[in-house]
């Protein structure tokens, strides 16, 4: 299995952190947030990733080649000028051409779940496309889903001012070769704003078991680093 791992961000909210140190690369725990996802990768089975960098490159590429978590096969993606969250997956789908499901992960999320929950989940359904969600205390500050008792997402709307629920993207997704049929590459592409809401009516939506947390604000990594139960705590 092959997953992207969107890890470009700048992090502008976390400075003066991340002036010396990428978002993908500030430690959780001890362990960079980087990490921790790729052992997630790893123990739910996939074989390689594909990691995008833009700011402090040089810091991303020496964490890689140190070869963090045997078993995982890193590709990285430089991107000069941010192409975007889908842009980055439409400029790089030769990656996953011909693998079938892949994954598509922000990585300045934390969580410890167990992928393979949400990977049976997608499977059950016969999906294309399936959202990991989680609930928000802060609706019009994130992509709202709203779902149907079957898990599927009826309508999807990226920071509502007038939310439907409280049920939020979380940055996870599982999908395969047939998303690249909706929409024609462009020069930057949001999935909050560009592509999920193309999908709704036609995707499904996993609530997240266990602990997720965006650590965007130096008030978020902080209670992340209090709170983060560690990856033996899977659920």
């Amino acid at each position: 299995m092959k997953a992207f791992l969107l890890a470009a961000g700048v992090g502008s909210r976390l400075r003066p952190l991340t002036d010396r140190i990428p978002k993908c690369l500030v430690p959780i725990g001890g362990v960079p947030l980087l990490g921790i996802w790729l052992e997630l990768l790893r123990r739910a089975g996939a074989t390689e990733a594909l990691v995008n960098t833009h700011h402090l490159p040089e810091a991303v590429r020496s964490y890689v080649a140190a070869g963090p978590v045997p078993g995982i096969q890193v590709t990285l993606f430089h991107e000069p000028t941010l192409l975007g969250s889908a842009g980055t997956v439409w400029a790089n789908r030769e990656f996953v051409r011909g693998a079938g499901e892949f994954l598509v992960i922000y990585a300045d999320n934390l969580t410890n779940m167990n992928l393979r929950g949400l990977l049976d989940f997608h499977r059950q359904k016969n999906a294309f496309f399936t959202m990991g969600l989680f609930a928000t205390a802060t609706p019009t500050q994130c992509g709202i889903a709203e779902c149907g008792d079957d898990g599927r997402i009826r309508t999807f709307v990226e920071k509502p001012a007038r939310p439907a629920g409280r049920l939020a993207n979380a940055g996870l997704y599982v999908a395969d070769e047939r998303l690249f049929d909706l929409a024609p590459a462009a020069p930057f592409m949001d999935f909050g704003f560009d592509v999920l809401p193309l999908l709704a009516g036609r995707m499904y939506g996993y609530l997240i078991p266990g602990y997720y947390q965006d650590i965007g604000t130096p008030e978020r990594l902080d209670e992340a680093r209090r709170a983060w139960p560690g990856l033996d705590a899977a659920c």
